[in-house]
């Protein structure tokens, strides 16, 4: 029998996991667990690179996201579940790996640019923002890792990872395989106001949140812009509402697009509907974040369980890279 292929993916603890990354991340990744070897990370040294100022909400955010993996159907008997922070392997590679990384490989990465111009609540000009991609590289080839599941935004990441490790073969002889992109057409969910969804921007709905929150978030979406009234026919083309539906109730957006463009029922009935609709979605993932928040215990033992996993792998690769570089 073939060995699994190994996949390393993650997200950066920066606030509350929300839709957005259910449907563009987690549920992939979920999909992913029959046929990879998986490891998953809670990436809180990412996080500080943006949350330095209040460092305090970081592992509060850590547990949470801990909790919402789970909820999301990600199995600790098929995938290694672990805080960044917890394996500190990552911290050594990545030091070592700084050593041999250009600056022009980093001031060209356009996300970089990106998040500078987004983000104008963080000071980001620090060392460690600009060396974000080195860490996320270190992130993927302690573990060396064959593929990682990113969106169209995260692939220069994956590319500047792909130099590193070519450069480090280069120099020192042949340690690490250079990772793949792994992209998957998964869902694009906007915002409730219809721009990007963003912690910053306040849109989204958290899978943290309950039902009423839910409900009144829902509430409040944006809808067709140039549907006054009740009796102004719709255009769910043009409708974030219907976008949800498409996502979340399938089956039922056909109808509902139909009753909009011929306006049978209003923007506030189609909304009060789509969050129950919602919620149904939710229930399995609502039901178990609710068994695991009753039982802290079973989150701390599958943290505990993936750290160790994951540092046995970690230490495995940092002795080929100390034997590679210092000869001993």
């Amino acid at each position: 029998m073939a060995k699994k292929k190994r996949i390393l993916s993650g997200m950066r603890v920066s606030g509350p996991l929300h839709l957005g990354h259910l449907v563009g991340a987690l549920l992939n990744w979920a999909a992913l667990q029959k046929e990879y070897e998986c490891f998953y990370m809670i990436a809180d040294w990412h996080g500080l690179m943006s949350e330095y100022e209040d460092p305090k909400r970081v592992p509060h955010f850590a547990r949470e996201y801990a909790i919402d993996y789970i909820a999301s159907g990600l199995d600790s008997e098929r995938s290694v579940i672990f805080i960044q922070s917890d394996v500190l392997q990552h911290a050594e590679l990545h030091l070592l790996l700084s050593t041999i990384t250009p600056l022009g490989w980093l001031e060209r990465c356009p996300t970089y640019k990106e998040q500078k111009e987004q983000i104008q609540d963080r000071d980001l000009n620090t060392y460690a923002f600009l060396g974000y991609p080195v860490l996320q590289a270190a992130d993927i080839l302690v573990y060396r890792a064959d593929y990682v599941p990113v969106g169209d935004d995260q692939v220069p990441h994956i590319e500047i990872a792909r130099e590193i490790a070519r450069r480090f073969n280069h120099l020192y002889g042949t340690v690490f395989p250079e990772p793949q992109a792994l992209l998957s057409k998964t869902p694009r969910l906007l915002g409730l106001d219809r721009r990007k969804m963003s912690k910053s921007y306040d849109n989204f709905i958290a899978l943290a949140d309950p039902p009423q929150t839910i409900r009144q978030k829902i509430a409040g979406m944006f809808t067709d812009p140039q549907r006054k009234r009740k009796s102004d026919p719709g255009r769910p083309q043009f409708c974030n509402v219907h976008t949800y539906y498409e996502i979340f109730a399938p089956d039922e957006a056909p109808e509902v697009a139909e009753k909009c463009r011929k306006a049978l029922w209003g923007c506030t009935e189609c909304k009060a509907h789509l969050a129950e609709r919602l919620l149904e979605y939710l229930a399995p993932l609502i039901s178990k974040r609710n068994e695991l928040l009753a039982n802290p215990e079973l989150v701390t033992e599958v943290l505990k369980k993936g750290a160790q996993r994951a540092k046995e792998v970690a230490e495995a690769t940092m002795s080929q890279v100390r034997s590679a570089i210092f000869g001993a």
